[in-house]
C-alpha cells in the first residue's frame, strides 16, 4: 500500500512540474494569449515579410507586447496584424507602426512610434500610419544594378 502511495505522490510531482515547464514555455514565447491587463490594436501592411505570431512589439527598443494574430485580407491584397500592447501605455492618435530588423541577420520586430497628438487611440482600434519591412535583398539588387529608384 505504501509503494502505491508513494508512485501517485511521485507522479504527480512530475505532472505538476511538467504542466509547469508548459506555461513558462508559453509565456516566454508569446503563446500563452493576451494577458488579463493587454490591450489589442491592429495595423495593415503592405508586406509583413519576418513577422509571425509572438513577434515581439517594441517601443523605445522595450518589449511591451506580442503580434497575436496575422493574416491576408483577400479584398486589399494586404498583411493585417493583431498586437496587444500592454496596460497602461496609451497610444496617441498619430502612432505609426513600422516593421524594423535588429540588423543585417537579426530578426524582425513591430515598432511602435508614438506621434504628439493629445488624442489616444482606443484599444481594438486600427493604427492607420504603417511601413512595411524592407528587403534588403531588394535593396542590395537596386544597389548592384544601379537604378537607384529613378
Amino acid at each position: 500500500m505504501s509503494e502505491n502511495t508513494t508512485e501517485v505522490i511521485v507522479g504527480g510531482v512530475v505532472l505538476a512540474a511538467a504542466l509547469g515547464f508548459v506555461l513558462y514555455a508559453g509565456q516566454l514565447t508569446g503563446f500563452s494569449g493576451p494577458s488579463g491587463g493587454a490591450q489589442e490594436y491592429s495595423a495593415s501592411f503592405r508586406s509583413a515579410q519576418g513577422v509571425t505570431v509572438g513577434t515581439d512589439v517594441r517601443m523605445a527598443g522595450v518589449k511591451v507586447g506580442t503580434v497575436t494574430d496575422l493574416a491576408l485580407n483577400p479584398e486589399t491584397f494586404r498583411a493585417e496584424a493583431r498586437f496587444t500592447v500592454a496596460e497602461g501605455i496609451a497610444l496617441p492618435e498619430d502612432t505609426a507602426a513600422v516593421i524594423s530588423s535588429e540588423g543585417l541577420l537579426g530578426g524582425s520586430f513591430l515598432e511602435l512610434l508614438p506621434g504628439g497628438s493629445p488624442f489616444n487611440l482606443e484599444p481594438g482600434s486600427e493604427i492607420e500610419d504603417t511601413q512595411s519591412a524592407v528587403s534588403i535583398v531588394e535593396l542590395l539588387l537596386k544597389f548592384a544594378s544601379g537604378s537607384g529608384g529613378q
